[in-house]
């Protein structure tokens, strides 16, 4: 990477730093756990990643610019479980992927961000593309599977073109946020739900640093974290309030790992830890549990609302793993037999 790129990296990290909040106010992550290497040959500039919450120990990635329209379905620790092509859909440059609410209640749906631009040429808008997420089995053989259904929705943004990498669908009601990268602060943008296509979407903020590649919202709905590549940060949703709601607080600084270009990240589908990967074949997959026994961030008034299924299958997971990782804690901490 030139030495002007690492030296933007640089100042995007720092940025980060000191615009972060507290960690008395902030939830805490262990460092990164590898739990996985990417395993399919194909997927060599992994851009997007996801965490899917109705199939369990699944994640969704896609490739960079370059590719068809098509994404990939692995388990979490990598072991390839199909491709599935994306009948009707383009692919100019794909830099994310989301999971969120749709035109059916009850029904997930993969959100691809077809939204790299990065000569900001693409006047005429991007488009994010809607599929329903398909069934797919953890311990299935691999598959090629043609999703159909497809909805293509056009883009634009009200101060012009420009390059972004992060997509995120917020599960309470659907609204699609779109982060740019290349402005010395990245900016914010929210398309409401119902989108049409055509629309232009609202500018709602800017983050504290640059260099956004990529995002995700909780399956809860209650955090947001955006990533650049050698920081990220998550803000808090307030309770009752929207997630445009939460940019108004410094974030707080959470850690990735030391990857060659990473780019995706995606909160596992409990929301109590998150993923990353970098672009590169045979990458590592890590994985930063949330240390459970951190004191919880303030909060007051009502949870956000969210579906009764997706709160329920949130809630399960968590409990889960809070059981897990507690069972770990006691065996570790029994004394030696002599």
């Amino acid at each position: 990477m030139p030495s002007c790129i690492n030296s933007a990296l640089l100042i995007a990290g720092l940025a980060c730093a000191m615009a972060s909040r507290s960690d008395a106010d902030c939830p805490q992550f262990e460092p990164g756990e590898q739990v996985g290497t990417v395993q399919h040959n194909s997927i060599n500039e992994a851009s997007g990643i996801v965490a899917s919450r109705r199939n369990r120990d699944v994640l969704w990635v896609h490739n960079d610019s370059g590719d068809s329209a098509r994404v990939f379905a692995m388990k979490t620790d990598g072991t390839h479980l199909g491709i599935y092509t994306i009948t009707g859909a383009g692919a100019v440059d794909w830099e994310d992927i989301a999971i969120g609410p749709g035109p059916v209640a009850g029904q997930d749906y993969l959100y691809v961000g077809d939204i790299g631009d990065n000569n900001a040429v693409r006047a005429r808008g991007v488009q994010v593309y809607r599929v329903p997420e398909p069934a797919v089995d953890a311990d299935q053989d691999s598959v090629n599977v043609a999703l159909t259904g497809a909805v293509g929705i056009t883009l634009r943004y009200p101060d012009g073109a420009r390059d972004a990498e992060t997509l995120m669908v917020d599960p309470a009601n659907g609204d699609i946020y779109i982060v740019s990268k290349r402005e010395a602060k990245s900016r914010v943008y929210r398309a409401a739900c119902p989108q049409t296509s055509g629309m232009t979407m609202q500018f709602v903020t800017e983050l504290p640093w640059a260099q956004a590649t990529g995002g995700d919202i909780s399956s809860l709905g209650t955090e947001i974290i955006i990533r650049g590549y050698v920081n990220a940060s998550l803000w808090l949703i307030p309770d009752e309030g929207a997630v445009a709601d939460a940019f108004d607080e410094a974030p707080c600084s959470v850690p990735v790992a030391g990857e060659p270009q990473g780019e995706a990240v995606s909160f596992d589908a409990s929301g109590l830890g998150y993923f990353t990967v970098s672009e590169g074949a045979h990458q590592p997959i890590y994985r930063f549990s949330r240390i459970v026994d951190a004191p919880e961030p303030k909060r007051s008034g009502k949870p956000r609302r969210i579906s009764t299924t997706q709160a329920a299958f949130g809630i399960g997971l968590a409990l889960a793993l809070a059981i897990a990782l507690y069972a770990v804690r006691r065996s570790r901490r029994r004394p030696r037999v002599a």
